[in-house]
C-alpha cells in the first residue's frame, strides 16, 4: 500500500428491526439511503440481529473472570464486528432507548473483552461507530444516542453520530425530506 493509499473501509450494518422479515422499516430505509452514498470502494455487510439470537448474557467478571470464544450467532457477529472499520447500528426507539437484540448485542461486548487472547476492547479502539434511528420525536431519541456515545467512548471507538427520521407509521420516512436529505451526505469524507 502506498503512503497516501487509504486502507478499505467495511461498513457493517447492524439491523435491529423486529418486524417480521421481508419488511423494511423506516429505519433501515434511512440507512439505506445513506448506505447508498457510500464511497466507492467501501464494502457494505447487513446483518439483521434477529437473523442471529444471542443467548442471555450472563455476567461473570466476578466470578469466573473470563469467557470462551463464543459459538453460532455469537461467532457471527463477533467476527463480523471485528471485520468492520465502520460499525453502523440501525435501530430504532423503543421505548427511549436501544432495541433489546442491539442491547444483547453490546452486553455481549463484556464476555468478548474478557475472551483470552481476543483484546477485544483494544482491537476496537480507533474503529468508527454511527447510529441511524427513527422515532416519533428526536427527543425522544436522545437517550438512546447518548447511550450509544457512551459506548463507543467506552471502547476508545470514534463517535460518528446518530442520523435520525422522523418514523412512525409504515414507509412514513420517506415523507421526511430533512432526514433524506442528510443521509446523502452523511458518509461523507470517510
Amino acid at each position: 500500500m502506498s503512503a497516501t493509499a487509504q486502507p478499505a473501509r467495511h461498513f457493517l450494518f447492524l439491523t435491529a428491526s423486529t418486524r417480521v422479515a421481508g419488511v423494511t422499516g423506516n429505519t433501515e430505509i434511512l440507512a439505506r439511503a445513506a448506505a447508498a452514498h457510500l464511497p466507492a470502494g467501501a464494502e457494505q455487510q447487513w446483518l439483521r440481529l434477529a437473523d442471529h439470537v444471542l443467548p442471555p448474557f450472563v455476567d461473570h467478571r466476578h466470578d469466573i473472570g473470563s469467557y470462551p470464544m463464543p459459538e453460532g450467532a455469537g461467532r457471527i457477529l463477533l467476527d463480523a464486528t471485528l471485520k468492520a472499520t465502520d460499525l453502523v447500528l440501525v435501530a430504532p426507539v423503543y421505548w427511549y432507548s436501544l432495541p433489546a437484540n442491539v442491547k444483547l448485542y453490546l452486553d455481549h461486548f463484556s464476555a468478548w473483552m474478557r475472551v483470552p487472547g481476543l483484546d477485544f476492547k483494544a482491537r476496537m479502539a480507533g474503529r468508527r461507530l454511527w447510529l441511524v434511528t427513527t422515532s416519533g420525536d428526536r427527543a425522544k431519541a436522545q437517550p438512546m444516542m447518548d447511550s450509544t456515545r457512551l459506548c463507543a467512548e467506552f471502547l476508545g471507538m470514534q463517535w460518528m453520530g446518530a442520523l435520525w427520521g422522523l418514523g412512525g407509521a409504515p414507509e412514513s420516512i420517506r415523507a421526511d425530506e430533512a432526514a433524506l436529505a442528510q443521509a446523502k451526505r452523511w458518509f461523507e469524507g470517510v
